[in-house]
């Protein structure tokens, strides 16, 4: 087993002003290797006193970046872009590090993609224009699009370059300051990050990253009256209560949340590809993406033998240290995870799901867990029902089309989506039915810097990405003048 080379020295401490500082109070806390359980190192703990100097950095830097021609913010922007590639290999060794995705995914999906941000970005953000509204003779009345001011971004651990990407490409590119919350599980390519926005000489102080514990700097920053605007990428129960705290200051939100997502195969679809793309939308990442296709509905007259090309394709699977340049399925972010994935495990078994693939560790360390594919399930099976966030699927048969719409729609989330089947129809008839923000049809989890995104229901509200996730960064004023 070769494993690629990890930078031997990258940035441990957090970002205020344009410079890595230790945390006021000097505080620091492990970061995890979840492949080998070893410590990676000590990460600075950010407590308030140090977003309170991340907020004077804010309001000294976003007035002026705020003024500055959109040209010059955009070639600013698009060199963020640039010197992301220029160090695509120690982005994509720290994050299979920190965060225990395979490396060649993420040198050639989460790096580019994250630099495909900045770059969409830069180049759509010319596109922010207000608009003349006739009223009448005797008034002009026209809107302007204007920043919000600062605006936060939490993210998760789950594709930790990618969230942090997401968050502060089109906020800066509408003329705002960012503070940046990476989960403190992943904290490693935030701080790469920020070495490169440094780089590409935005303004000390309009970007920050502090890392520390949701419970302690992230509530902090829900609760600062000077925060206009958080973007979250979370649980469902992590939204709900960030709603409710920052209620007293009424920030503007935007939640991405958790998702159940259904994955149907038809019987005319072609069933190798199919099985093939339901396998890719539970087990890619280990399971840990908030589209996931984790609830399956197969078709009756097909049932069994997809089951079967599952559980076989399920068990081919192999496990490795993330950094071997030939992993494709690394283990789980961290212990909590591994723990709550090999719970619901066991309540599948217990509830009477039929087990036909996985269901226990693999290798005795590191947070690894089988593919796991559950036969048999029913709509009121804790499996069938809540995020599991892990590589486990719930495997269930239908007949008829009304009933998998009544059962895809049966769940509070509604973020993602998928259709395999040959019939251009119905895939359109599904659709348009299927209550869910996104919806893949002979295909799974495609993404792209210009295509907005986020969920229905509990999975969320708001949109990012796209046209939507720049305006989502702004505020609209309207001028009447008198003629």
């Amino acid at each position: 087993m070769a494993l690629v080379e990890v930078p031997k020295e990258f940035p441990t401490r957090l970002f205020i002003n344009g410079e890595f500082v230790d945390a006021a109070d000097k505080r620091t806390f492990d970061n995890i290797n979840p492949a080998t359980e070893e410590v990676i190192a000590k990460i600075a703990m950010a407590g308030k006193a140090d977003l309170d100097a991340a907020i004077e950095g804010a309001k000294k830097a976003q007035p002026e970046w705020a003024a500055a021609p959109p040209a010059k913010r955009a070639n600013l922007i698009w060199k963020i872009g640039d010197e992301i590639m220029k160090r695509r290999h120690e982005f994509a060794a720290l994050e299979a590090m920190d965060s225990g995705k395979p490396y060649k995914e993420c040198f050639t999906i989460d790096v580019p993609m994250a630099a495909d941000h900045f770059k969409y970005f830069a180049g759509v953000l010319r596109s922010l224009q207000g608009e003349t509204i006739p009223v009448n003779d005797n008034l002009f009345v026209y809107t302007l699009r204007e920043p919000l001011g600062i605006v936060a971004g939490i993210t998760p651990w789950n594709f930790p370059l990618l969230m942090a990407a997401r968050k502060i490409a089109p906020a800066i590119a509408a003329g705002n300051a960012v503070i940046l919350k990476p989960a403190s599980p992943t904290p490693l390519t935030a701080n790469l990050l920020a070495e490169c926005i440094r780089e590409a000489k935005i303004p000390a102080g309009l970007v920050a990253v502090l890392n520390g514990k949701g419970s302690e700097i992230g509530q902090a920053i829900v609760e600062h009256p000077d925060i206009a605007a958080i973007s979250l990428t979370g649980s469902t129960a992590v939204g709900v209560k960030m709603i409710r705290d920052a209620a007293p200051t009424l920030k503007k939100l935007t939640m991405e949340l958790g998702g159940k997502s259904p994955n149907v195969i038809f019987a005319d679809s072609d069933l190798d590809t199919a099985v093939k793309g339901a396998q890719a939308a539970i087990f890619y990442n280990k399971g840990e993406v908030c589209t996931a296709g984790s609830r399956l509905f197969v078709e009756a007259k097909v049932y069994d033998e997809t089951v079967e090309k599952l559980a076989a394709r399920a068990k081919k699977m192999t496990c490795a240290n993330p950094l071997d340049e030939d992993c494709k399925y690394g283990p789980q972010n961290n212990k909590a995870q591994f723990d709550t994935t090999m719970g619901y495990i066991e309540k599948g078994k217990k509830e009477g799901a039929k087990l036909v693939a996985g269901g226990e560790r693999m290798g005795d360390k590191g947070y690894f867990v089988a593919p796991t594919v559950f036969a048999d399930c029913t709509p009121e099976m804790t499996i069938s029902r809540e995020e599991i966030f892990g590589p486990v699927l719930a495997v269930q048969k239908f007949s008829e089309f009304d009933e998998l719409i009544e059962k895809a729609n049966g769940s509070e989330y509604g973020l993602a989506a998928g259709v395999w089947t040959r019939d251009v129809s119905k895939a359109h008839k599904y659709a348009k039915a299927i209550k869910a923000g996104a919806v893949w049809v002979n295909c799974y989890n495609w993404y792209d810097s210009a295509v907005p995104y986020g969920g229905y229901k509990l999975s969320g509200y708001g949109r990012e990405m796209g046209l939507q996730g720049l305006t989502n960064m702004t505020q609209t004023k309207s001028v009447w003048v008198q003629l």
